[in-house]
């Protein structure tokens, strides 16, 4: 009878031993098993992409299109800052943003519709990070081929930056951008009247920058937001756009899609 004790309570032992194992993670899985289990997951993993991000709740999803009545039948528009009472600011880049994997995921997470206004020898090879932007929601703009100071220049030379890029953007995204930014900021009637024969609708500037861990100035509906892209030093692209986001967030408004107002 005694042998038959010790197999009964061995049995007993080890019946005990596995309700502990099931009620006790860091037995069963051992310390690291454990920690690895209660650190932090992948962005969104929670459900919350927005926490990853540093802001505190979901940006408020942006209004229907509202187009803004403009004169289509003279020199090619200028918006600086889209006339809207909706709470949307837009956000803008320009000439080809770093490559920078987790900017991607920021758009992909947060369903960011940021508008990228490329130049074509700024981009140089790098076309498929933007086509992995443009998959997640992103807009491809015109920025011009070679990145000149346009105002002054004769209208073959215009035509020639404007309609260039038109034509490589679409060989490379199969689309005719309808949105064209001009390199600094500059431009003249030459600049409109070979935008507007390239195909263009509007010629957009901004009302607001963003250098640097800065907003320029208190953001307000309708405001353009430019992001600068391309820095060498300071803080990334993607910290630079988590900058403006928590402005956005204290302010009230949510990221609007520029091309459902022009």
């Amino acid at each position: 009878m005694r042998p038959r004790a010790l197999v009964a309570a061995g049995l007993a032992a080890a019946l005990l031993t596995g309700c502990a194992q099931s009620v006790d993670p860091i037995e069963r899985l051992g310390r690291k098993a454990a920690q690895r289990v209660g650190s932090y997951g992948p962005p969104g993993a929670d459900g919350r992409p927005y926490r990853h991000w540093g802001l505190t709740a979901p940006l408020p999803p942006r209004p229907p299109a509202h187009p803004v009545p403009m004169d289509r039948g003279g020199p090619l528009p200028v918006v600086k800052r889209v006339p809207t009472p909706d709470k949307v600011v837009f956000l803008t880049y320009d000439d080809g943003a770093e490559r920078d994997p987790r900017f991607v995921d920021l758009v992909r997470e947060l369903r960011l519709p940021v508008s990228m206004f490329l130049t074509n020898s700024v981009v140089g090879p790098g076309y498929g990070h933007f086509a992995r932007l443009q998959s997640v929601g992103a807009s491809i703009q015109n920025h011009t081929l070679d990145h000149p100071a346009l105002r002054g220049l004769p209208y073959a030379g215009q035509r020639a930056e404007i309609c260039g890029q038109q034509e490589k953007l679409h060989a490379r995204f199969g689309i005719r951008p309808r949105l064209f930014r001009p390199p600094y900021g500059t431009y003249d009637t030459t600049t409109r009247h070979a935008a507007t024969d390239c195909g263009l609708s509007a010629l957009v500037l901004w009302s607001v920058s963003v250098q640097g861990h800065a907003v320029e100035h208190p953001l307000r509906p309708g405001d353009i937001v430019a992001v600068a892209s391309g820095e060498e030093q300071g803080p990334s692209l993607t910290q630079r756009t988590t900058t403006v986001l928590r402005e956005i967030e204290r302010r009230g408004l949510t990221v609007g899609k520029l091309e459902d107002y022009l």
